[in-house]
Formats: structure tokens, C-alpha cells, sequence
């Protein structure tokens, strides 16, 4: 007999931590190794704004080290409603938002409320958790293998046959793991089924809600711009619930401070099932925040730089990728439309190694990349997608700009080594 639960026992483990536990040890054998799986931030190259960290501190000094309230402080809350207000035209009351730690709670709380077992949540893979997320709360997932050639985004014509079994879609963009965002064109379309979809249940079932994770919206790639259903179409509000926060947009992904915009009851019983939990934001952490987003020049001084600097590795790897491409090796790379992420394509199925193994299979791709080239990718197995994929997420994080010439050298010598 299990001594666990059975969905505790059942729960999949995450193959980016396995591959993190390889590289760890590659690491401390002495290794160089260019880990670019890290959805996070280096610290020492990409540091939070010295004034949030000035004012979190401050707020610690000053003894704001009691529980919060279970939503979120009120200036943190005002501060949001401005910040959305602003930079997306969406205006949202004091009981429509709410304060978590960070976007996972959000997202586990945002299941837990529309949700019953049984229940079935239509998703694009690849897509970061929703599996897991369907699997704490016993719902069916419905997954949509998405295309190279439509930046791995969903199309409406791709999620329109399941939409009427579902109660829960969820969507991300920019979109982790691929970097890759929604146009205007096509996240109406889907706004618009989702409205024909509603219109049709009226009084009859649950309504069909969207998930909106939003938490990369502000680190768009130069050039492109993000699209969200409400500002798009009013009378998606009641529909859409909004998961973001300042862990990807201030690289704080430790500071642990996120927000939800929805309707007032679904926020409502989201605000009772995280009061239960005590998944709140830490309440320095909520003052600081608060003060640092009502800064305007501070926020958009810094919002500037950090996109100067994820922007500089997106183009120096996607022509770097593209360089090897023109050279006749089998890669292939989509343009970086925002997040920290590039989708990069490793056609290695098949190829002969020098020991005159065969590449067979997703796993000994990841495994030569890491091998022979010192360079860590994540395969978009990681994030729902089948067996035999040759798509990887790379995320520049963690990368040194002096390291961008050796990353790629490295890739062209091991790719120069196959049969």
C-alpha cells in the first residue's frame, strides 16, 4: 500500500529539476557548463531595482512584520489598479484584485475556485505546469499540441472543437517556454469564440473562463506588443482572470509578490482559499512594492535598462542560430517576440555521434547538447509536449553577455562533430 496519498504518489516530478540535478553535478565535478534552463534571474546580472530593495528594507526597519491582510495591503492594491490602468486600459476595483505570493498561488487558487473534479481545462502544449495544476485538483486536461509555425501560440481554430467541454482555458503570453506572444488578430479570435461559447451557456452551466498569465507582459521584444482579452473586447471581463506580479518584470522571482484581477466573486473565494493556505505576499515585501510602482521614472528607468539587456542576448543567439543554420547545420530558431525565453530547434534525430551511437531519441539530444557542446537547454518534453520533440527552451536569465561567443562556438564545434 502506498504510505502517501494517491495523488501525492501519482504527482510527476519535474524534468527541468532532473536535468538541473545533472548539471549540478557535471558543476561540481569541475565542469563548465552553460546552464541556460533556469527560468530565473542572476541575481549579480540582472539585480532587482535598488530602490524596491531600499524600500522593502525600510519597511523591515520600520516593523512591518505582521500578518498582512489575507488579499493584499491596500496600497499595494491601488498601486497595481494604477499600474494596469496606465499601460493596459484595464480598470478594475478594490474587490477585483488581490495580493499572493507570487503567481504560483494565484494560478493553484484560481483552479481550485472554478474548478470541480472532473472538470476539463483546455490548454496549448507546449505550456508551463498546467498538468500538474489539473492533476491537484482532479481535473481532465485537454491539451492542444501547438505548431513551429505559429510561434507555438494556439490558434481559434485549433482550440474551437473543444471548447465547448471545457471550463477552464488557460493561456500565457508572452509565453513560457517559448518567448513567443499572441498578435492582436489572434487572441481576438479566441476572445471571440470564448464570447459565442458564454452567450450559448447562459443559465444553462458554469461560464468557459480564461486564465490569462500575464507575468512576462512587460518584457516585450523590441518591436512587438502585448495584447490582453479585456482590452480587446470589454465583455471578456467577467470571463478573464489575470495571473501576474513583479517576479519576472522586476527580475524579483524571490521577492515573492503577485497579483490576480478577475470578478469579485471568483477573487473573492480565491482570497478564502489563499487565506487558508497563508500563501500571502510577505508584508515588507507588499509596502515596498506598493511605494516602488506609484514611482513612475524609477519603474520605467528601470523596466528600459533590463530590456536592453534581455534584448542584446535575444538578438546576439537568434543571429548567432541563425548563422549556423546558413552554415548547413541542423538548427533552426524563432524570432524573440518577449519573456527571457527563445524557442531554438535541434534536428539531431538520427545523427551519429563520434563514438558511432545514434541519436535516437529527445533525451540524447539534451544529453549531447550538454555533453559535448557545455551548454544546458530545457526540451519542450519538460512542458507537455510529446516524445521525440527537437525543440528546446533556451532563457537568458543567467547568461553573461561575455559568455554569448562561447555559447555558440561551443554549439557549432559539437554540431561540426556529427555524422
Amino acid at each position: 500500500m502506498n504510505a502517501v496519498s494517491l495523488k501525492a504518489s501519482t504527482l510527476q516530478g519535474s524534468e527541468i529539476i532532473k536535468l538541473g540535478g545533472e548539471i549540478n553535478q557535471k558543476i561540481k565535478a569541475g565542469e563548465h557548463i552553460y546552464n541556460l534552463t533556469i527560468g530565473d534571474f542572476n541575481p549579480k546580472i540582472f539585480p532587482i531595482p535598488d530602490e524596491l530593495k531600499r524600500l522593502i528594507l525600510e519597511a523591515y526597519e520600520n516593523d512591518e512584520t505582521n500578518y498582512p491582510p489575507a488579499d493584499g495591503i491596500a496600497e499595494l492594491k491601488t498601486a497595481v489598479l494604477h499600474l494596469i490602468e496606465k499601460h493596459e486600459r484595464l480598470s478594475y476595483a478594490m474587490d477585483e484584485v488581490m495580493i499572493a505570493g507570487g503567481g504560483r498561488p494565484l494560478i493553484y487558487a484560481i483552479y481550485q475556485t472554478l474548478l470541480d473534479p472532473g472538470d476539463k481545462v483546455l490548454y496549448p502544449v507546449p505550456s508551463w505546469n498546467n498538468n500538474h495544476y489539473c492533476h491537484f485538483n482532479d481535473a481532465q486536461k485537454i491539451e492542444i499540441e501547438t505548431k513551429a509555425e505559429n510561434g507555438f501560440m494556439p490558434t481559434a481554430e485549433e482550440l474551437r472543437p473543444f471548447l465547448k467541454d471545457a471550463t477552464l482555458l488557460a493561456l500565457c503570453s508572452p509565453l513560457n517556454p517559448t518567448g513567443t506572444t499572441f498578435s492582436e488578430n489572434a487572441l481576438r479570435e479566441i476572445c471571440e469564440l470564448v464570447l459565442q461559447e458564454n452567450k450559448e451557456r447562459q443559465g444553462k452551466r458554469k461560464p468557459l473562463y480564461v486564465l490569462y498569465d500575464q507575468i512576462y507582459w512587460m518584457l516585450m521584444a523590441d518591436g512587438f506588443t502585448h495584447y490582453n482579452p479585456v482590452s480587446l473586447f470589454p465583455e471578456m471581463k467577467p470571463y478573464t482572470i489575470f495571473v501576474d506580479g513583479i517576479s519576472k518584470s522586476l527580475a524579483a522571482t524571490g521577492v515573492r509578490v503577485g497579483w490576480s484581477l478577475g470578478p469579485a466573486p471568483v477573487i473573492a473565494r480565491m482570497k478564502s482559499i489563499l487565506g487558508h493556505v497563508g500563501a500571502w505576499a510577505p508584508k515588507a515585501e507588499q509596502v515596498g512594492t506598493a511605494a516602488f510602482l506609484m514611482h513612475e521614472k524609477g519603474l520605467n528607468d528601470y523596466l528600459e535598462e533590463l530590456k536592453l539587456k534581455v534584448n542584446f542576448r535575444f538578438n546576439r543567439l537568434f543571429e548567432g542560430i541563425k548563422d549556423l543554420k546558413a552554415s548547413g547545420f541542423p538548427v533552426d530558431i524563432i524570432a524573440p517576440e518577449g519573456a527571457i525565453y527563445l524557442s531554438a530547434q535541434f534536428s539531431l534525430l538520427g545523427k551519429t555521434m563520434s563514438d558511432g551511437k545514434r541519436i535516437e531519441k529527445t533525451e540524447d539530444i539534451t544529453a549531447y547538447l550538454l555533453n559535448e557542446a557545455k551548454v544546458a537547454v530545457v526540451p519542450f518534453t519538460a512542458f507537455g509536449c510529446a516524445p521525440g520533440t527537437d525543440w528546446y527552451r533556451i532563457s537568458v536569465g543567467t547568461l553573461a553577455e561575455k559568455d554569448i561567443d562561447d555559447v555558440l562556438e561551443n554549439l557549432r564545434s559539437a554540431l561540426q562533430k556529427l555524422g
